[in-house]
């Protein structure tokens, strides 16, 4: 390791450390116990989602509670190279020049207005201040691939369990703690299909695509492509497997969902828990959270001749 990496590195540490001891401090100020505190702490920042209690935060019926954890969240769900940037530079400029970022907290934003907007025409919930608790806790928490919750979402008008998995294949930023696809890989997406509609209108325009003001050269959108490709391909045949094993539409494609991206809760049979489906669909699943957590190539570089000729 480079003596500039080793210190990048250790900024980054640095920076994870007091991100976990601040977001303990704020839970027990709040009213968890020291253990609750420092439990759920890690799983925030970490974005695991794992907590003490069976309701997750929940339990704690606590608005502010709720609050502090869509904070540290959205926090843990940046790019770390941005939280390093703002502390080496004293400048936190650097997270409003991010395209990422922006994109990121465009999407956080359109999810709660719909969720609030869905579940309040619904009188899902018996007030706004409690329908817009809810509606920003699990928009951020299920977006940001989390999977803590306040309340059961596969209770919710079904559309918005739909999106709010699908927000999951978003996932968070690069160089987050988030898992999913990443959105600056979405965003490229994006970006590609409308420099394709430009040019069937103008064939013999040159455009190029910008990540904020520098031009991307084709090869990383190409490096993209690959990536949803892979990504998309073990998806299905990761679903298929799981209907194989009896499981129904809605499990396998939620449980697939939820265990690809690393969020964790879904819908039908493992709504609550993934204790009632069959031991094969487990082993399935188990293999879909390694495909996620290692973002899909660098597990399969694995299987591949090149590899071990090498």
């Amino acid at each position: 390791m480079t003596p500039r990496i080793a210190d990048t590195a250790k900024h980054l540490w640095y920076i994870y450390v007091t991100l976990t001891l601040a977001c303990t401090l704020a839970y027990a100020w709040a009213g968890m116990s020291w253990f609750d505190a420092i439990c759920h702490a890690f799983a925030t920042i970490a974005i695991g989602g794992f907590s003490t209690y069976d309701a997750s935060i929940g339990h704690f019926d606590s608005p502010m509670i709720n609050a502090i954890c869509v904070f540290f969240l959205l926090i843990a769900a940046a790019n770390f190279s941005l939280h390093y940037a703002a502390v080496a530079g004293r400048n936190i400029k650097v997270y409003f020049r991010d395209p990422e970022l922006k994109v990121f907290l465009f999407i956080q934003l359109a999810l709660v207005v719909l969720c609030f907007a869905v579940l309040s025409s619904k009188q899902v919930y018996s007030n706004g201040d409690e329908t817009l608790d809810h509606a920003l806790f699990q928009a951020v928490s299920i977006s940001t691939t989390a999977g803590f919750a306040t309340d059961s979402f596969a209770a919710w008008p079904l559309f918005l369990p739909i999106l709010l998995i699908f927000s999951s294949f978003i996932g968070g930023c690069a160089g987050s703690t988030g898992g999913g696809m990443k959105v600056v890989r979405v965003f490229l997406l994006y970006l590609q299909g409308i420099r394709e509609l430009n040019r069937l209108v103008h064939p013999r325009a040159i455009y190029s695509i910008k990540l904020g003001r520098k031009a991307l050269p084709d090869k990383v959108v190409e490096a993209v492509w690959g990536f949803f490709s892979a990504y998309a391909l073990v998806f299905v045949i990761i679903m298929i497997a799981l209907l194989g094993t009896g499981l129904d539409n809605i499990t396998a494609f939620s449980a697939t969902a939820a265990c690809l991206n690393n969020l964790g809760p879904g819908l039908g049979d493992v709504a609550a828990h993934y204790g009632d489906i069959p031991d094969s669909a487990k082993w399935i699943l188990t293999l879909a959270m390694v495909f996620g957590r290692l973002e899909i190539f660098t597990l399969l570089v694995l299987f591949t001749p090149t590899f071990w000729r090498g």
